[in-house]
């Protein structure tokens, strides 16, 4: 991260300090060489799992950043992918990436993911990485509008990883940046609402429950299974039915 090709420290301290959206306007040139960007094996382990409950026709990526969810849905969409953020650094980052060439087409709508404007429109909608972005309260109207942007049997699929055991240095490492984060917002304005430990599934799955989902989970097997046999990582599959 601190490479001459990725932010510096001072960039990363400007960011912290910022609110959610001008960090990310700060961050957008350097984002794809920082560890912040969605692994290609995470992309690549999605992409396979959807490529199986297609064909789609148009997909959604929400929360789309660089694009690296676009990616993941131009080989499975027939028709055109659009991807949303509410970063404008972030949409000209990914728009300078993908260019205006390319089957199927693609285009770029500045939004509030808690306020999509989208109404019957994708087959198909993906996030990465980006839900330590919402507070909990606020998860029933991200899921509400991408249940509204969604054509009916249409799917919302994202992974999630399970929860790492108390013994586990990441375990620790995850709560002491929440903490941080906690003293953070409660101490400066604008806040930066970045958190690892406030998307359980439990709760998850309830929520799109009552955004009118019907959740299924399925293993993503590349990444293993931990001693008592369930999956490290899953992938929530939501269908608007």
């Amino acid at each position: 991260m601190f490479t001459s090709q990725g932010p510096t420290f001072r960039e990363l301290t400007v960011q912290a300090l910022s609110s959610v959206e001008r960090g990310y306007d700060l961050l957008a040139p350097k984002f794809d060489r920082t560890p912040f960007r969605t692994p290609d094996r995470f992309l690549e382990a999605v992409a396979g799992a959807l490529g199986a409950l297609g064909p789609f026709d148009a997909g959604l990526d929400v929360c789309c950043g660089t694009g690296a969810g676009v990616r993941v849905l131009r080989p499975l969409c027939r028709e055109r992918v659009t991807g949303t953020d509410f970063s404008t650094g972030m949409l000209a980052a990914a728009g300078a990436a993908f260019g205006d060439g390319g089957t199927p087409a693609v285009d770029w709508v500045r939004a509030d993911a808690r306020a999509l404007p989208f109404s019957r429109e994708f087959d198909l909608a993906v996030s990465f990485g980006a839900f330590g972005h919402f507070l909990p309260a606020e998860r029933p109207a991200l899921f509400a509008g991408v249940h509204r942007a969604l054509r009916p049997g249409g799917l919302f699929a994202f992974p999630v990883g399970a929860p790492q055991p108390v013994r586990s240095p990441l375990y620790w490492a995850l709560l002491g940046f929440d903490s941080v984060m906690r003293v953070r917002n409660a101490l400066w304005r604008p806040r930066f609402v970045m958190y690892y430990r406030t998307f359980p599934l439990g709760s998850v799955r309830e929520d799109l429950a009552g955004a009118g989902f019907t959740v299924r989970l399925q293993p993503l097997e590349e990444f293993g299974r931990r001693a008592d046999g369930s999956p490290n990582w899953r992938l929530v599959v939501a269908r608007k039915e």
